[in-house]
């Protein structure tokens, strides 16, 4: 323990001269970085450099797959086949402004908001039921004016923050604390669960299930959790004929192929359709309105199509370098908040975008779930961007030279 004591000193001296050294040498160039940048570039841990460049790929590769999957259906529809794609730009130059902005702040500022902004997107959350658009037989969207709202999809960085805020310090806590976020984490799920949102529910009980987990909470309690949360799912999927429906399609979908299966049956043509190598950019058949809702929750099916199953192949790999960069972060994480702040932003980014594969796969139920960073709509961009700053912010933190 000594010797690693030691290593550990020697290190940490050996980062804090070369930080020295940088900015003795590049003065003006660090007055520059500093109106952008936390911290110097070269300063950065390699990880989250690396984060960096694969979340912009990820966005920029991610409009034009949906220049691709939308410009059919946006000629026919809008008039204009760039008309998706000019607005999910616009969303990315917002999403911009969010991505720095949780690049620039402390996680414990930001920790320190998450609290009051969860109980704000939680009530919101509760509002769809009552003043909620109804599309596709869900109520997930508020509209205010000519803003269109899912505060399911905004609430989740804000879900990741408060978790790590509960869970980093679950063992100095006292129990009435603990009781009410487990409570209010319990309501949210519920009131997703209402709208009905299965997908959403169950990706943000995950989430925060193995956040808990990664926080050393007991096994035992985190078992118990798990079987409640399957019994959840069972019942409202019994309750509601709509959920029960898709889910004797999935099982089944060439039991009705013109009705419930129909969707699925589409998905799995486009992604068998892809072969090898794809169809090419721009040449998916199933995006001719065949497949319906391919900009948003089967924009995978489209992908396969036209890049086939290398193109599939090379995406599952960018998810798991995505994970093994997001463990990495929070293994170097000095303290137990940003471990578990970038340890959950990892687990909703990387854990959405596998179920929606999986849903456009036919391995899950047909259900409403974003690809993150690449179908169409704001709110999942903001969201998204908003949780690879943060993962990416963890990093930075994680070479202990920025003040405290």
């Amino acid at each position: 323990m000594a010797h690693d004591f030691i290593k550990s000193n020697c290190r940490e001296s050996h980062t804090r001269k070369r930080s020295n050294e940088f900015f003795s040498r590049n003065k003006s160039t660090r007055n520059f970085l500093e109106l952008f940048l936390p911290l110097p570039w070269d300063l950065w841990p390699s990880e989250a450099r690396l984060l960096l460049g694969l979340i912009i790929f990820w966005a920029v590769a991610g409009l034009f797959v949906l220049g691709s999957a939308s410009w059919w259906v946006a000629i026919r529809e809008m008039g204009d086949g760039a008309f998706y794609i000019k607005r999910q730009a616009l969303w990315l130059l917002a999403s911009s402004g969010i991505f720095w902005l949780a690049i620039s702040i402390k996680i414990k500022k930001w920790i320190k908001i998450a609290g009051p902004c969860l109980i704000i997107g939680l009530l919101m959350v509760g509002a769809t039921s009552f003043i909620g658009s109804n599309i596709n037989g869900s109520s997930r969207w508020l509209i205010i004016g000519a803003l269109q709202m899912q505060p399911s999809e905004l609430i989740k960085p804000f879900v990741i923050l408060q978790a790590a805020a509960l869970f980093g310090q679950w063992k100095r806590i006292n129990n009435e604390k603990k009781i009410f976020w487990l409570s209010v984490f319990l309501i949210l799920i519920l009131l997703i669960v209402e709208q009905p949102n299965l997908s959403t529910a169950a990706l943000t009980g995950i989430a925060l299930w193995m956040t808990a987990l990664s926080a050393g909470v007991s096994f035992k309690h985190l078992f118990l959790t798990a079987i409640s949360g399957a019994c959840l799912g069972t019942v409202s999927i019994f309750l509601n004929e709509y959920q029960k429906i898709r889910v004797m399609s999935f099982l089944n979908p060439w039991e009705d192929p013109r009705g419930n299966g129909y969707q699925l049956i589409q998905s799995l043509l486009a992604i068998g359709s892809g072969g090898w190598f794809g169809e090419g950019y721009g040449l998916s058949t199933q995006k001719l309105q065949y497949l319906p809702i391919q900009s948003t929750d089967f924009i995978y099916a489209i992908f396969a199509e036209e890049f086939g199953f290398v193109g599939s192949t090379m995406l599952l790999l960018f998810l798991m370098l995505i994970a093994f960069l997001g463990l990495k972060t929070s293994l170097r994480c000095r303290n137990n908040y940003s471990k578990l702040v970038a340890m959950g932003c990892s687990i909703m980014l990387v854990g959405q975008s596998i179920m929606h594969i999986a849903v456009a796969s036919g391995v899950m139920p047909t259900t409403g779930l974003p690809l993150p960073m690449i179908s169409y709509g704001g709110n999942s961009l903001l969201s998204s961007f908003f949780l690879g700053g943060l993962l990416i912010r963890s990093g930075i933190e994680s070479t202990g030279l920025l003040s405290k």
